[in-house]
């Protein structure tokens, strides 16, 4: 049995794998859910007072992930969500991990791939340069087309009801679309060329909005250290909602699946 941790993505919570751990653990998995700090919050407290969000930074958000990753007694498999997979990868890059498992990732640093639908889908952040210093978030139906795209509107609905939040505008401005347009290294900068790096598989959703597949593919091709094991699967008809729309046991199975077989002895 292995010690699994799963990394939750922006604008949601640890609640958003309210699913995957008793799934999990009924396999005999030991599952650790951690929050970003200021994220320990249950949803709807969240939503009425985002503030203690508002500023929180990528390092602080990474040193509370090593930190409880550290403190396990075996280096646990990292399964990471959208910006958790960006966490992840650079948790990996640092060390972490026997294997790691990126979903519907956020890119780290360098890649310039930025298709229609993802622009669209950031641009309720992106419009207002205030949002910047804020924790900023999306309307139901803004929702509706980054997120849960394949869902009827009243599963939609509800989906954003249960688990949606507001973020920390300053990671979409900062280490976003124009992340690339910045000199210099990032926070989010990643070593595609580190040897030592534990294997890593990108899942990608067909039907993506925010992180569409060409995303995930350019993340995936940047990976160049010889010895190393880098993956690649894509789910056609999913979109970034895939960890909870129907059928996400299949992405768990697969993740989990790939994860045991190429985990580090």
């Amino acid at each position: 049995m292995s010690t699994i941790v799963l990394i939750h993505g922006l604008w949601v919570t640890p609640r958003s794998w309210e699913r995957w751990i008793p799934y999990y653990e009924a396999q005999g998995h030991t599952v650790l859910a951690p929050a970003y700090p200021g994220f320990e919050a249950e949803v709807e407290a969240l939503r009425a007072d985002p503030s203690p969000i508002a500023s929180l930074t990528v390092p602080e958000t990474l040193a509370h992930l090593e930190k409880v990753i550290t403190a396990l007694p075996e280096k646990p498999i990292l399964i990471g969500h959208s910006f958790g997979g960006v966490l992840t990868q650079l948790l990996l890059d640092r060390g972490h991990g026997a294997a790691g498992v990126v979903i519907d990732s956020a890119p780290p640093q360098g890649i310039r791939v930025n298709p229609p639908s993802q622009l669209r889908s950031l641009f309720p952040i992106f419009n207002n340069p205030a949002k910047r210093h804020r924790a900023a978030g999306f309307t139901p139906e803004q929702f509706h087309y980054a997120f849960t795209n394949t869902l009827p509107r009243d599963e939609a609905r509800a989906a954003y009801d249960r688990y949606a939040i507001a973020a920390p505008g300053s990671w979409v401005w900062t280490y976003g679309l124009i992340a690339n347009l910045t000199p210099g290294r990032r926070e989010t900068w990643v070593d595609f060329h580190n040897a030592d790096r534990a294997p890593l598989l990108f899942l990608a959703g067909g039907r993506d909005h925010i992180m569409p597949p060409a995303v995930n593919k350019s993340n995936h091709r940047h990976y160049k250290a010889p010895g190393t094991v880098t993956d690649y699967h894509e789910f056609p008809e999913r979109s970034h909602w895939t960890c909870a729309e129907p059928g996400w046991q299949e992405v768990a199975d697969y993740a989990l699946d790939w994860a045991l077989r190429h985990t580090e002895a």
